[in-house]
């Protein structure tokens, strides 16, 4: 089987940018983004937010079942998968406990927060606002991220270079299931 790459960080870190560069590398690349999954759900949809209900925790994980689902049926056919999500604090190990194969590639993408603020105000989407600041999500990345996998400090990296650094240091970011949460619900 292909190998499967989880590209994660916080709004605006470039997970979009960097999990298609980085498929567009493979000889049979996909490329699953969390957000369209997300769009997926056209009502009674419930965001994440710094104190979450228990409907926005089960459709997040909803979200990630979905890209593993899609990532996998082209895992299955021999092409290598890059999910691209927000996937930080308490969520990651319930996040590798959803995924079937073993092992798998994680990319934390953790530019600094000038870089963010600056990719942010270039893109035509707006993450941050009342919900989520600059600094509160940034917050849940640097302290209550398990430090699992590759992590990289892109603020003043292009593209090409984050995906050549992840390509040439892929042993890096094996994630094994034994970081998982065996029974996350």
């Amino acid at each position: 089987m292909a190998d499967l790459f989880v590209v994660t960080g916080i709004q605006a870190a470039g997970k979009s940018t960097i999990g298609r560069a980085l498929a567009e590398r493979f000889d049979r690349g996909v490329y699953v983004d969390g957000d369209t999954i997300r769009a997926s759900v056209v009502s009674g949809r419930a965001d994440m937010s710094p104190a979450p209900s228990p409907e926005a925790v089960t459709q997040l994980l909803l979200r990630y079942e979905g890209a593993l689902a899609v990532a996998m049926t082209y895992l299955r056919a021999g092409f290598d998968a890059v999910v691209a999500d927000v996937i930080i604090g308490e969520m990651l190990p319930r996040f590798l406990a959803l995924v079937p194969v073993s092992p798998v590639h994680l990319i934390v993408l953790s530019p600094d927060l000038d870089a963010i603020r600056k990719r942010e105000a270039d893109r035509s989407k707006t993450a941050y606002g009342p919900v989520w600041t600059f600094d509160g999500l940034y917050q849940v990345l640097v302290d209550d991220t398990p430090r699992l996998g590759l992590w990289l400090d892109t603020s003043d990296q292009s593209p090409a270079e984050t995906v050549d650094e992840i390509l040439a240091r892929r042993s890096e970011s094996i994630v094994a299931p034994d970081h998982a949460v065996p029974d996350a619900p």
